[in-house]
């Protein structure tokens, strides 16, 4: 059955928005978009004021746990966390994101629930366990290290690798796993307790056989990076996207633009911790204060010089946050960005953060997966519609409809 969807205003994730435009889906693929003048007939027919893909969250995790101490995700039952992020996948969709580049948590399981139709979710491309050095950001530093390493991967959110042969061995597991895309701790963290968000975690060789190990099985490596070590590191070993980039400076932009890798800066996780101070670890805010007023400058930094960036919220704290991922779009507004710039940042760039594992996603153009989402606005002119699910009228995820008004 084909449908059609026709809008007073088509978005179409890259390339200049059309009034009165139509796009029309046949199975799981668009046939068509462009003026509804031209549009073919169709066997059904929805009216809406805006039409745009759907949005790519591309630093997404589904942890399940409810705090934000890297601790409670050690130690409760993968099966509650599981139950939680069951909602949260749903949320998620529902606020208008039908695809989440996931970068460490329970994600890369979960997926086969959503793509078997056991649960509505969205495309989920996930990293499996976060490699972490250890010590590092995604080690528990609270709990003996003997606990951490007898873990399981399905129980534990990192993956502690030193030294080479570990980290082909840890590149590997994730593989084994089905792992989309590779994520590594290439720097210290933020809601983690004794490492530094500057500091530089795996050494250069370390780095290079993490990246030369996933070129091989054709994925590609997120970094999480705050300090300019880590980003300078990671992009030299060919990492293809960095996650946060809080100390980016102009250095560090030019050799992004000539790596050609993608900032992913989730400035969502920033403004929401800074909200929070009553119930983070005290660490954890002493940290957020440390680098949120870098983050800014490196955030319009990174937009000022042309640096590819992809949308991403770090979103990690069940609950309805989930579903109000687009909120960053206003954020990237912020920092210097069109709004139609930063709709391309979080659709039409989203695939790129997969390199030869991304799908025809994120732009509305004949033979693209018919991924694609209406808004009850103009949300070229109403930002405060980004980050309110219920502004999100209508989602189709590989031409199924998976919300539409009651």
């Amino acid at each position: 059955m084909t449908v059609r969807i026709d809008a007073a205003l088509l978005i179409p994730g890259r390339g200049d928005p059309i009034e009165r435009g139509s796009v029309v889906m046949d199975g799981g693929g668009i046939v068509y978009a462009g003026p509804t003048a031209g549009a073919p007939p169709a066997d059904e027919v929805t009216e809406v004021p805006a039409v745009l893909p759907g949005l790519w969250e591309c630093h997404g995790h589904f942890t399940g746990i409810l705090t934000a101490n890297l601790e409670e995700e050690a130690k409760l039952p993968t099966a509650l966390k599981t139950a939680r992020a069951v909602a949260d996948v749903r949320r998620t969709v529902e606020g208008g994101v039908t695809s989440v580049r996931e970068v460490g948590g329970l994600g890369i399981h979960i997926r086969h629930a959503v793509d078997e139709g056991t649960i509505p979710g969205p495309h989920i491309y996930g990293a499996g366990g976060v490699l972490s050095t250890t010590g590092g950001h995604a080690d528990v530093h609270g709990y003996p290290l003997e606990w951490i390493t007898g873990m399981s991967e399905e129980e534990s959110f990192g993956v502690l690798a030193d030294g080479v042969p570990e980290c082909l061995r840890a590149v590997r597991r994730q593989l084994r796993k089905g792992a989309s895309v590779i994520k590594i701790c290439a720097s210290g963290g933020v809601a983690s307790e004794l490492d530094h968000p500057i500091h530089q975690q795996f050494s250069d060789d370390e780095l290079k056989a993490i990246v030369d190990e996933a070129t091989r099985a054709e994925r590609v490596v997120a970094a999480h990076c705050h300090g300019k070590p880590g980003i300078m590191a990671a992009l030299r070993a060919g990492v293809k996207t960095i996650e946060h980039g809080s100390y980016l400076d102009d250095e560090a932009a030019e050799l992004m633009k000539e790596t050609g890798a993608i900032l992913v800066p989730t400035r969502y996780i920033l403004e929401d911790l800074l909200q929070m101070e009553d119930r983070l670890p005290s660490y954890v805010w002493r940290k957020t204060l440390l680098v949120a007023d870098h983050h800014t400058m490196a955030l319009k930094t990174a937009v000022a010089a042309g640096v590819t960036i992809a949308m991403g919220t770090d979103i990690f704290l069940s609950g309805p946050s989930y579903g109000t991922n687009g909120r960053e779009i206003r954020h990237l507004v912020d920092a210097g960005m069109t709004s139609l710039e930063a709709i391309e940042a979080a659709t039409a760039n989203g695939p790129l953060t997969l390199g030869p594992q991304a799908p025809r996603s994120g732009i509305l153009r004949e033979g693209y997966d018919a991924d694609v989402i209406a808004m009850d606005g103009n949300p070229l002119d109403d930002l405060a519609m980004w980050g309110d699910p219920n502004r999100v009228t209508h989602v189709w995820k590989g031409g199924t409809p998976l919300k539409s008004p009651a």
